[in-house]
């Protein structure tokens, strides 16, 4: 692989864009839950989904600094790892037909391994020569007559 192309905005992440499609996709087929759901599954997996793209916005804007990028990345792979559990429960309880389901575990697994990706080639979006300014220089070479002159009583 090459040089990724230049990002401006965590918007322009296709796992972010992917993200946002799964939590779109997830509150229409959560719509059908029962009522009883309200406070306890509906509202989980309703806020683990949405979560995985709000932790890829602020991976985004920690990118500074490569260990809490990565921390935040982390958070995101297991917001959808939750999604998927709380998808499984839908199963078993017998709110969403095998296809839905299947279709939405596939999604997160999607997610989870462009977010895997992005993991271990975490220095490609840090970018730290980009984000870096340039080494100051703090010791100037003495010059020789310089030296003798600040040493010297006149």
């Amino acid at each position: 692989m090459g040089t990724l192309p230049y990002v401006n905005s965590f918007r322009e992440l296709l796992v972010y864009q992917k993200a946002r499609q799964l939590a779109r996709e997830i509150f229409r087929v959560s719509m059908g839950f029962p009522k009883e759901e309200m406070y306890s599954l509906t509202d989980q997996i309703r806020r683990s989904s949405r979560a995985v793209g709000a932790q890829i916005a602020e991976a985004w804007a920690k990118r500074h600094y490569e260990k809490h990028f990565l921390s935040k990345l982390t958070d995101a792979d297991g917001e959808q790892q939750e999604t998927q559990h709380w998808l499984e429960t839908a199963i078993d309880c017998a709110y969403l037909s095998p296809e839905q389901a299947s279709k939405l575990l596939a999604h997160c697994e999607e997610i989870g391994r462009l977010l895997g990706g992005m993991m271990a080639k975490a220095d490609l979006f840090c970018n730290h020569h980009r984000t870096r300014e340039p080494e100051a220089a703090y010791f100037i070479p003495a010059q020789d007559n310089v030296e003798e002159n600040l040493f010297t009583d006149h």
